[in-house]
């Protein structure tokens, strides 16, 4: 999930109007990117050596006077969205409306991989080697950041060059999904890429706030090559791509007909890479837990719960408010619901967070949510939020259990990021019951399971309600009535019981019967 990208660290202020003259050593970037000559690098080029400084603040750009048309740049602002057809002098009345389509998406996967080696390219001409020659980040930053994105582009190249081999007489393709089986098993180099990433994206962030970094980095997204995309998508390219393969397989194979040599291969490569991505997920995600699992500061020894160390994922992470309108970063373990204070950043230390109160074991953890409303005057969490004629996108989470119970209020920023973080915890807490039953001392014979579509709907038992429901229970001692709070009526009885009985099983090693 990761979800994973809504931490965000200030840049600095706008630049002041000091008339700055240029060092000596910023005249010599015309001469760094000259292994790509086109207009676009060049102005860039010429805009760097008129406005970096080394010493001092650099002055605002002029405007840029009209220009009269010029050559294309290599890298165009928007992509050539050409299609198959038109590559074709004459269609062959051989050809259906659906095998143009298949050909149509073949053609798409060959220039998606055409594209990502333009730009992987364009990342390291143009970002990776400027930076370096300039000292505007060091070796060592800069391999963080960039990672293995080096090896990623033969890995493409390799690609390409199968696909365009593939193509007949006619431009067509008849057979693409044996060579994409055995292609695909070169992307578990993305594995080391991707889990690089989480540190890559904190790093360039914190960077970001050194001027020297901000400015060349505005200056490259100005620029017409970038297509007005910064550092970040760039490097985040090739997961985007990763992704969209099984797409392209999955039209290739709407539009494959019955009987064609391709029918039983695509499945196979669809299912192969499936499998890669579901492990690239599962690997970034082991990395993404340990970066900020070390980067939390504890103030007390009792907050070092087990939970934190036990977790292997997070389910998302990110900014609430608190009920006094405090910043607050929430980050959502496998196991642990933990609430921090942002820290003052020290631009060469590594992302810390400050761990606010006691972690929130989510097998303990109770959601209820908020509805919007007018804040009241008696000091209550509608309240709270100063500055709010109406309050909105609220949830309150508590826990009780191995200490003192404690319940916290929290605000999203909208109502999307509200659902984004109630439907992450109603799924911790079903999994991390679900992991406690497991491994209980119950036999599996006397442990009933439900069916797993109801697993959201053991999490909704949790929420407020006014709806109360009577349910005999029996156990293998006695007879007894459950009463149970629900808090819609989407609920049918025998669904109520299969949740009891489930419930009920996996606390039978507390002695509950």
């Amino acid at each position: 999930m990761n979800q994973s990208g809504w931490l965000c660290l200030g840049l600095w202020g706008g630049p002041c109007n000091k008339r700055v003259k240029p060092v000596d050593k910023s005249a010599s970037v015309t001469g760094i990117i000259t292994p790509m000559k086109t207009p676009a690098l060049k102005r860039l080029g010429q805009s760097i050596q008129r406005s970096i400084s080394f010493r001092t603040e650099a002055r605002p750009l002029p405007p840029m006077p009209i220009r009269t048309r010029q050559k294309a740049s290599s890298f165009p602002r928007r992509r050539n969205s050409q299609l198959w057809s038109d590559t074709v002098d004459s269609l062959s009345h051989e050809l259906s409306t659906k095998e143009i389509k298949r050909q149509e998406v073949i053609y798409e996967l060959t220039q998606g991989e055409k594209q990502l080696i333009e730009d992987l390219s364009l990342v390291k001409k143009v970002y990776y080697e400027p930076m370096l020659k300039l000292d505007i980040m060091t070796e060592s930053e800069l391999g963080q950041i960039f990672g293995t994105l080096d090896s990623l582009i033969p890995l493409h190249e390799d690609l390409l060059a199968r696909l365009e081999g593939l193509r007949g007489a006619e431009k067509t393709v008849q057979e693409v999904g044996p060579t994409m089986m055995d292609w695909f098993p070169c992307l578990e180099a993305y594995i080391t890429y991707c889990c690089n990433q989480v540190g890559a994206k904190a790093l360039l962030d914190q960077k970001k706030q050194d001027r020297r970094v901000e400015h060349f980095l505005r200056l490259c997204q100005e620029s017409s090559f970038s297509r007005k995309l910064d550092l970040w998508n760039f490097l985040d390219l090739p997961r985007s791509r990763l992704v969209k393969y099984p797409l392209l397989l999955k039209e290739i194979q709407k539009s494959t007909p019955p009987e064609h040599p391709d029918e039983e291969a695509l499945p196979q490569a669809m299912e192969l890479i499936q499998r890669i991505i579901t492990e690239v997920n599962l690997k970034t995600g082991e990395a993404e837990c340990q970066f900020y699992r070390r980067g939390l500061c504890y103030s007390e020894d009792s907050q070092r719960v087990s939970e934190i160390q036990a977790s292997r994922f997070l389910y998302c992470h990110g900014e609430l408010k608190s009920t006094k309108g405090q910043k607050l970063h929430v980050f959502l373990f496998e196991l642990v619901l933990v609430l921090t204070r942002p820290m003052a950043q020290d631009r060469e230390g590594p992302v810390q967070f400050q761990v606010y109160r006691q972690p929130l074991p989510a097998a303990h953890l109770h959601l209820e949510d908020l509805p919007d409303g007018e804040p009241s005057s008696s000091g209550s969490f509608r309240g709270a939020f100063t500055g709010n004629d109406k309050v909105k996108n609220c949830f309150r989470v508590s826990a009780t259990g191995r200490s003192k119970s404690q319940s916290h209020c929290l605000q999203a920023n909208d109502s999307f990021n509200k659902q984004q973080w109630i439907s992450c915890l109603r799924q911790a807490m079903v999994q991390s019951r679900d992991r406690q039953a497991q491994s209980s001392h119950c036999k599996p014979s006397e442990r009933l399971s439900p069916d797993p579509a109801l697993y959201n709907n053991i999490a909704e038992l949790n929420l407020n309600s006014d709806g109360h429901r009577c349910f005999p229970v029996h156990s293998q001692t006695q007879n007894f009535t459950v009463i149970v709070t629900v808090t819609a009526d989407f609920l049918r009885t025998n669904e109520i019981t299969q949740l009891l009985s489930y419930t009920l099983s996996r606390n039978c090693e507390n002695n509950v019967m």
